[in-house]
């Protein structure tokens, strides 16, 4: 397995927000984490990314523990986070924006490369790369953070609600991008509350509910689960 969370808990101010998670990811597909407001997917998420400390249990990264290293390290070992929010910086440009992603690299000519690629990838920001962030679309935003993660060149790719906010035909091509990355060899780990485009794109899916690991297995057969139909898909 390329992740391995164990028995993962995080607590804000004595008040639990995830406990006792146990999750994996392999080292190619889409793994999903579904649930609905509160339920601990951003948590599960900044706890992988080094953002939120662990109270218990362990995260392991390619064979190595990571969860007592500091976030820039976890970067270095091959994880990049596209947060909830996008949170792309408003006052660089585009390409400015897609160079923060490559901060820890030293490979200059490897980088300049890597740039046409996320410029071929997404044509739009090609054509906005002078722009500033901050004037561009909410979709057009949420492709600049996704390509700023690739610069990083991530084994693991987290991506926290990145349909959130987006218009469905945006959605839809954010969705084709996902699965592109995913077939080039990265694997993804997917939070959505848009439980019907998460467990079409997943291979494998998570459910939690206030804090709690309750169901998981092969996204088409939580598809068909009662509960999760019921609770997350208006059936």
């Amino acid at each position: 397995m390329l992740l391995e969370v164990k028995d993962a808990s995080v607590n804000y101010h004595k008040v639990s927000a995830i406990r006792n998670i146990t999750l994996q990811a392999p080292e190619s597909g889409i793994v999903t984490i579904i649930g609905g407001n509160g339920a601990g997917k951003t948590t599960t998420l900044r706890a992988i990314s080094g953002l939120a400390k662990l109270s218990g249990g362990e995260i392991w990264f390619e064979g190595q523990r990571i969860d007592r290293l500091p976030p820039e390290k976890i970067v270095a070992r091959g994880i990049a986070h596209v947060p909830e929010g996008r949170r792309v910086f408003p006052d660089l440009t585009v390409e400015e924006n897609l160079r923060t992603g490559a901060f820890l690299r030293r490979d200059k000519a490897q980088i300049e490369a890597d740039l046409e690629v996320v410029f071929n990838r997404f044509p739009r920001l090609r054509e906005r790369r002078t722009q500033f962030a901050k004037t561009m679309s909410g979709g057009e935003q949420q492709m600049l953070a996704i390509g700023r993660a690739l610069m990083a060149k991530p084994k693991l790719l987290l991506l926290d609600e990145p349909s959130m906010g987006l218009a469905p035909v945006i959605v839809e091509e954010i969705a084709a991008i996902i699965e592109e990355i995913s077939k080039q060899g990265v694997a993804v780990i997917l939070v959505e509350q848009n439980a019907e485009l998460a467990l079409e794109l997943a291979d494998h899916a998570y459910v939690l509910e206030t804090g709690d690991l309750v169901l998981e297995g092969k996204a088409r057969d939580l598809h068909e689960n009662d509960h999760v139909r019921r609770a997350y898909l208006g059936a």
